[in-house]
């Protein structure tokens, strides 16, 4: 697979995250697993945070492959305990953080707000918010006395796009994302930790893995139709090593002067 647009020659001349110690979460698949790949490629050292499967082993096996270093640690970001004694293997590893991607999440029960119970309300706001929070909380320690990058995943639903039926609870996860990234922005800017959001639009991956639709569903649909397609600039879904470029550009010094700010790619679809 071909983990970015950018060549075999670019790469080895513009190592732009080279020594630097990188923690990805949801970094078994999807937008996590392109990300580590290439930051690992420019040179990054990369803490791959899932839960435990093949995904990650396999993530794991590739950066071995080119000669990268790696370390995986079963973490589930919604449990505090998991997640600091993750951020502490790291350190006992690396002795430093450098660059945050805080990424995992869900998509988790799509249901009318009337059905939607308490507990799917606080499923998916736990892991997608309460995780990032963790995530972000932990790290900060680490990274005071050098400064360095955090990028949280968020998503043009919540942010840009509210025609989504049924994603009450993801797509205020989503929002809170970006005004806690703002927050963190401007309170880390003293230590030269910079915060970013990013807000993908629809991206090939496997998010609907953990996506629950309800029947209920159906009472709520609200017709929306584009003769044309809804993904304008490539008529299609965007791909994860496409974010992955975007998540480099965040994690290097080419972006030294940008924080507190949510970036889209989505192909414009979020402009319809």
């Amino acid at each position: 697979m071909n983990i970015s647009a950018t060549n075999a020659s670019d790469v080895s001349n513009s190592r732009r995250v080279k020594d630097k110690v990188a923690v990805i979460t949801g970094a078994g698949s999807g937008i996590g697993r392109a990300a580590a790949l290439l930051l690992a490629q420019h040179g990054a050292k990369v803490c791959l945070l899932d839960l435990n499967n093949n995904r990650s082993e396999s993530v794991e096996q590739q950066v071995k492959q080119f000669g990268g270093e790696s370390l995986f640690v079963d973490t589930d970001v919604s449990d505090p305990e998991r997640v600091q004694q993750a951020i502490q293997s790291i350190i006992n590893r690396f002795g430093r953080v450098d660059i945050v991607f805080a990424n995992a999440g869900i998509n988790g029960t799509l249901s009318p707000i009337e059905d939607l119970t308490a507990e799917a309300w606080d499923h998916t706001l736990t892991t997608n918010l309460k995780g990032t929070f963790l995530t972000v909380k932990y790290t900060i320690p680490h990274m005071k006395q050098n400064g360095g990058s955090i990028i949280i995943t968020s998503s043009i639903n919540g942010s840009r796009k509210f025609s989504g039926v049924g994603m009450s609870a993801y797509s205020t996860s989503k929002a809170g994302q970006i005004a806690f990234a703002k927050m963190a922005a401007l309170e880390l800017a003293r230590y030269k930790i910079r915060v970013n959001v990013i807000c993908p639009g629809a991206i090939q991956t496997n998010i609907n893995e953990n996506t629950q639709s309800t029947p209920q569903l159906e009472k709520i649909k609200i017709p929306v139709n584009y003769p044309e397609g809804s993904q304008p600039l490539e008529h299609g879904p965007g791909q994860p090593e496409q974010v992955a470029d975007l998540v480099l550009f965040l994690a290097s010094p080419e972006s030294s002067h940008i924080s507190g700010t949510e970036i889209f790619i989505d192909g414009v679809e979020s402009l319809l």
